[in-house]
C-alpha cells in the first residue's frame, strides 16, 4: 500500500524533530496550509525529509497551488523545513549547554541541524564542479558555482518592480532569522543564528546556505554597520578562532575592487577547511624590530602575504596593527604603489587568522585598489586577457586559493573541449584566442585528454589571476620592492 505524500512528509518530520505522534494531525494541517490539500502517493524510493519536501513543492506547482518561480518555491520550502527546526531560543540554549562540555560537539550539532533542515543546501551544492590542479603555487582549488539557481527573467522583473521595505536591511542582518522572504530577498523561515558575545557586543554565527567549502561559516555584528579593517579586526579574528576551535576566520578587504560583495555589514567568514594558501611555505623568514616573540615571513604565494606566528596574542596583535598602519600610508612610486590619489585611499589588508600547532597565525595580504587608463577595472585586479575565466573581484576565498568561477563556464568550457577534439567549430568569442592557442599546442586530443587540458589551463589562468591581484610580483624586482616595505615597517 502506497503512503500518501503529505503523510510521508509528516512521518519523516516527526522522526527528525521533537514532535510526537500526537502532533500528526496538527502537522498535516500546517502542511496543507502551505501546499494545498493534496492527495498524492509518495514516491517509494525516498524517505528523506528534504526529498519529500521537494516532491510536495513539485505537486503544489503542478496543481496550481504554488507559482513556478524559484523564489516562490524557496519561500514555501523554507516554511516546510521550519517545521523541523527548533525555535531560536531552543537552538541557542542547546548549543551553549553542549558547548560548556564539548565545544566541538556543539559546533557539529549546529552544522548537522543546518544541513538537516535544508538551510545549508547540500543538494544544490552537489551540483558544483569542483577539482584541484597542480600549479607552481601548489594545488589550487577550482569551483564552477552551479548551486545558486539562476533567476527567472519574470522574477527579475517582478523583483525590480516590487517596493523595498528596507527590512531586513541586508542579507546578513539578524532580522533574517525566520523571515518569509520575497522576490528580491531570500527565504529564511528555517534560518537559525547562534548568538555569541564579542567585546561586550552581540554577534551572530551561522552557516552559508550555498557553502563554498567545508562548514562555510559567517560571523556578523548584530548592528547594520559597514565593514572596516582596523586593529579591532585582528582582535576579533583571534577571538573567533579561540571560540570556534578548528575554524579559520578571515575578512574581505574593506575597499571597492579588492573587497567582497557585501561591504555594508561588518562580518567575517570562517570554517573547517585547509586552503592552498595555508599550505604554502614561508619563502623567507625575518623578525620585526621590537617583536622577537613573533615569527614572520613572506609566503610563497602569487599575492603579497606576510605571515605572523606567535603564542603571545598581544604581541601578534600589536605587530599586525603596526603593519596595517604602515601599509595604509605607504607609497613607493618606483613600484607603482600609492597610498592615495585624488583624496581616495587605496591600501587595505585581507587578514586571515588560524591556530596551528598551539600558536596563533595571521596572514596579512596587502591589497591596493588603484585603477589606471590601461586597467580601469583595477591595476591589481584580473587583467583583460584572463577575464574570460574570472573578471569578478578577488575576495577572501579566492585570495586563499579557491576559485569561485561563474556558472556560464560550464557550457562554455564544454564548447572549448568540443573545439579541441574537432567536434565543434566555434566557442564563445571571449575564449577564441585561448582555444586557438590550446589547439595549436595540442592538435590531436581525445575527449578525456581535452577535458584534462582545459581544467589544467583554467587552474593556470587562476594562478595568473592571483598574480594580477598581487601588489608585489613574485619576480626579483617585485620581491625587492616588497622588502622596502618591510624595512619601512622596521626589520630587526
Amino acid at each position: 500500500m502506497q503512503q500518501d505524500l503529505v503523510d510521508a512528509f509528516v512521518t519523516a518530520l516527526i522522526a527528525a524533530s521533537d514532535y510526537q505522534e500526537l502532533d500528526r494531525t496538527y502537522l498535516v494541517n500546517r502542511v496543507y496550509a502551505l501546499v494545498g490539500e493534496m492527495r498524492v502517493a509518495a514516491p517509494t524510493d525516498t524517505a528523506s525529509l528534504i526529498d519529500l519536501k521537494d516532491c510536495l513543492l513539485d505537486q503544489a506547482v503542478a496543481s496550481g497551488t504554488l507559482g513556478d518561480l524559484i523564489e516562490e518555491r524557496e519561500m514555501v520550502g523554507a516554511q516546510l523545513m521550519d517545521l523541523a527546526t527548533p525555535r531560536p531560543s531552543q537552538v541557542n540554549q542547546q548549543f551553549w549547554q553542549t558547548y560548556a562540555e564539548d565545544p566541538d560537539q556543539a559546533i557539529a550539532d549546529f552544522y548537522t541541524l543546518s544541513q538537516r533542515n535544508d538551510y545549508v543546501k547540500l543538494k544544490a551544492i552537489a551540483q558544483n564542479i569542483v577539482y584541484q590542479s597542480r600549479t607552481k603555487y601548489g594545488d589550487l582549488e577550482i569551483t564552477i558555482n552551479l548551486s545558486k539557481p539562476e533567476k527567472d527573467p519574470k522574477a527579475i522583473a517582478a523583483a525590480k518592480a516590487a517596493p523595498s521595505p528596507g527590512y531586513p536591511h541586508c542579507q546578513l542582518c539578524m532580522e533574517n532569522e525566520g523571515y518569509l522572504g520575497r522576490l528580491n530577498h531570500p527565504a529564511r523561515a528555517n534560518h537559525r543564528i547562534i548568538r555569541f558575545p564579542m567585546e561586550d557586543e552581540e554577534w551572530g554565527f551561522q552557516y552559508s546556505p550555498y557553502a563554498y567549502f567545508r562548514e562555510h561559516a559567517i560571523f556578523f555584528y548584530d548592528q547594520h554597520e559597514p565593514m572596516q579593517i582596523s586593529p579591532l579586526t585582528f582582535t576579533r579574528l583571534l577571538t573567533i578562532v579561540d571560540t570556534f576551535p578548528g575554524y579559520f576566520a578571515g575578512s574581505n578587504a574593506d575597499l571597492p575592487i579588492v573587497g567582497g560583495s557585501i561591504l555594508t555589514h561588518e562580518h567575517y567568514q570562517g570554517g573547517r577547511h585547509t586552503f592552498p594558501m595555508e599550505r604554502a611555505p614561508i619563502e623567507e623568514s625575518f623578525v620585526f624590530q621590537g617583536f622577537p616573540e613573533v615569527r614572520a615571513g613572506l609566503v610563497q604565494w602569487p599575492m603579497s602575504v606576510i605571515r605572523l606566528q606567535s603564542e603571545q596574542k598581544a604581541a601578534l596583535l600589536k605587530l599586525a596593527t603596526k603593519i596595517l598602519t604602515a601599509w595604509r600610508s605607504y607609497s613607493d612610486p618606483e613600484a607603482g604603489i600609492l597610498a592615495e590619489s585624488h583624496g581616495q585611499a587605496h591600501h587595505t589588508i585581507t587578514p586571515i587568522a588560524r591556530k596551528r600547532d598551539g600558536r596563533y597565525e595571521l596572514d596579512l595580504v596587502l591589497r591596493d585598489n588603484q585603477t589606471s587608463e590601461e586597467y580601469p577595472d583595477g591595476i591589481y585586479h584580473p587583467h583583460p586577457d584572463v577575464q574570460h575565466i574570472k573578471k569578478e573581484n578577488i575576495g577572501l576565498i579566492e585570495v586563499m586559493g579557491l576559485a569561485i568561477l561563474p556558472p556560464r563556464l560550464k557550457n562554455e568550457l564544454e564548447e572549448v573541449v568540443a573545439f579541441l577534439t574537432g567536434q565543434g567549430d566555434s566557442v564563445q568569442s571571449t575564449h577564441q584566442t585561448w582555444a586557438n592557442q590550446l589547439k595549436a599546442a595540442h592538435p590531436d586530443l581525445t575527449t578525456d585528454a581535452a577535458q584534462a587540458l582545459v581544467r589544467q589551463s583554467v587552474a593556470d589562468i587562476f594562478a595568473r589571476v592571483l598574480e594580477d591581484a598581487g601588489v608585489y610580483k613574485t619576480d626579483p624586482k617585485g620581491r625587492q620592492a616588497f622588502k622596502r616595505f618591510l624595512a619601512y615597517v622596521g626589520l630587526a
